[in-house]
């Protein structure tokens, strides 16, 4: 279901807000991420799990250790 539009005074300022958001150099971005209600989610993210091959992981896995530790990238 999508989101029913504003009417209105709040139309007219979240036009403005939005307005001074781009004259600000920004833009509006939409961002789709996993839903994590959904029934299969986490049988979905233990079976990602199950397939991880840690020799494959490892040097991803220093790489933030190393960052973690540093507090900045090395």
């Amino acid at each position: 279901m999508l989101p029913v539009m504003a009417t209105g005074n709040s139309s007219k300022k979240m036009r403005q807000y939005r307005e001074r958001l781009r004259n600000q150099g920004l833009r509006p971005v939409q961002i789709w991420v996993p839903d994590c209600n959904a029934p299969n989610f986490q049988e979905s993210i233990r079976q990602q799990i199950r397939r991880l091959d840690a020799a494959d992981e490892s040097e991803a896995l220093d790489f933030i250790d190393r960052v973690a530790e540093s507090g900045s990238e090395p």
